[in-house]
């Protein structure tokens, strides 16, 4: 543990200009309680972990690999190559940095800063200049008194302050706002729709004697709802509550045509679910077939696949689209989720609600695409039953 000295400094002393440990975590300290990181969690984890292993004399330990799995409980399997979760959230720590220094930490003695392409922060000291002493010198002639000139100067500067503290204070938009804000048009309500999943149900006592039939089986086509599905419903719902847009939720069977013609709806639901039937003219499509299970690009097979899907559906990797177009048919906004299994469902819903995982995937997106209708093809990796973060290996603006 340090002994009160910043790493790559004398214990001894402090070099002029830098600042000592404990000025550096006061700064900490009115950092992370500012509005820019009291509002994300994961912002203040990641600035706290990187400054306080620079601190510690760990700056060579600060790796991708090693903050995804001690700040983002990443499993010890995690690769960087398929998680872009780190890279982002470091941009948007850098984002948050930055604002909080242009305005409430305008004067603060001490500025941590996170330099691009690395994750070791470093640390300013502001030195307060003292005025300098210019000496007064009598006029010769009276100054004219305070004029209407120089009111109108105070009046044009005054406006200028306030004109940049309201735009240093304002939330800014981000990608995640920008995907949506189509949808949200209007005052209708969204529907958020979730599909029922076709299951098989046994109707005989597994235990008795006599053999197993085909007509033991009974299809239940409106009981159940895909555990993936479910959390994107889930995550949508939370989503809209925060930002205060009002939405109803259907599941299965109680929605319509008539329904999607009458309000904006995002569709929740992976291949085996009725959404397939909307979404079968895109580009992309998702296609389960006895000797294909993947996405299809203008028909036409692609390797985005699974091979060998087991029966019981569990799978190391999955694949997902998502789909935000005006729809032709519903004459609506539609925003369509859905991957080959539960699991890519589950991390598309991840991608749509969470902003740094939007700003990754949409961060060389074409001029405009706010306005244009979109589809991303997703890749999943799933790690013990649970889906990472997706990465986008497809894209279609029109």
């Amino acid at each position: 543990m340090s002994q009160g000295h910043t790493p790559g400094q004398p214990p001894n002393g402090e070099p002029a200009g830098r600042p000592t440990e404990r000025q550096i975590r006061e700064e900490l300290d009115r950092v992370l309680a500012s509005h820019e990181f009291r509002t994300s969690k994961r912002s203040q984890d990641f600035l706290r972990y990187v400054t306080e292993n620079t601190l510690e004399g760990h700056a060579d330990q600060l790796k991708e690999r090693t903050i995804g799995i001690e700040v983002f409980g990443r499993s010890t399997s995690y690769e960087p190559s398929d998680d872009a979760t780190v890279r982002v959230k470091a941009g948007e720590v850098r984002k948050r940095l930055g604002i909080y220094y242009s305005g409430e930490g305008a004067r603060d003695p001490v500025r941590i800063e996170l330099p691009s392409g690395t994750y070791v922060p470093e640390f300013r000291n502001l030195k307060q200049e003292p005025p300098a002493v210019v000496p007064i010198r009598p006029s010769p002639t009276p100054r004219p008194a305070f004029t209407w000139t120089h009111a109108a100067v105070v009046a044009v500067l005054l406006a200028i302050g306030v004109a940049v503290a309201w735009i240093a204070s304002r939330p800014s938009v981000t990608p995640l706002d920008e995907f949506w804000a189509p949808v949200f048009q209007g005052s209708a309500p969204v529907f958020i729709c979730a599909a029922y999943v076709p299951v098989y149900g046994f109707d005989r006592d597994v235990n008795g004697p006599a053999p197993t039939r085909p007509e033991d089986f009974v299809l239940l086509t409106d009981q159940f709802v895909g555990g993936g599905d479910l959390v994107a419903t889930s995550r949508l719902s939370a989503m809209f509550s925060r930002m205060k847009r009002p939405y109803r939720l259907k599941v299965g069977n109680e929605v319509s045509f008539s329904d999607l013609r009458s309000s904006p709806s995002v569709l929740v639901g992976y291949s085996y679910t009725r959404w397939k039937e909307i979404s079968s003219q895109m580009r992309y499509f998702i296609e389960v077939a006895h000797d294909f299970t993947g996405i299809t690009d203008n028909g036409k097979r692609t390797e985005w696949a699974i091979p060998n899907l087991p029966r019981d559906r569990r799978t190391n990797e999955d694949y997902a689209i998502v789909t935000r177009v005006f729809h032709p048919d519903t004459h609506a906004m539609l925003v369509e989720i859905a991957g080959i299994t539960q699991y890519g469902t589950d991390a598309a819903g991840d991608l749509v609600t969470n902003p740094d995982l939007m700003t990754e995937a949409l961060h060389d997106a074409p001029a405009g695409w706010q306005k244009r209708n979109l589809q991303l093809v997703l890749h999943v990796k799933v790690i013990s039953g649970a889906p990472s973060s997706p990465k986008v290996v497809g894209r279609n603006f029109w």
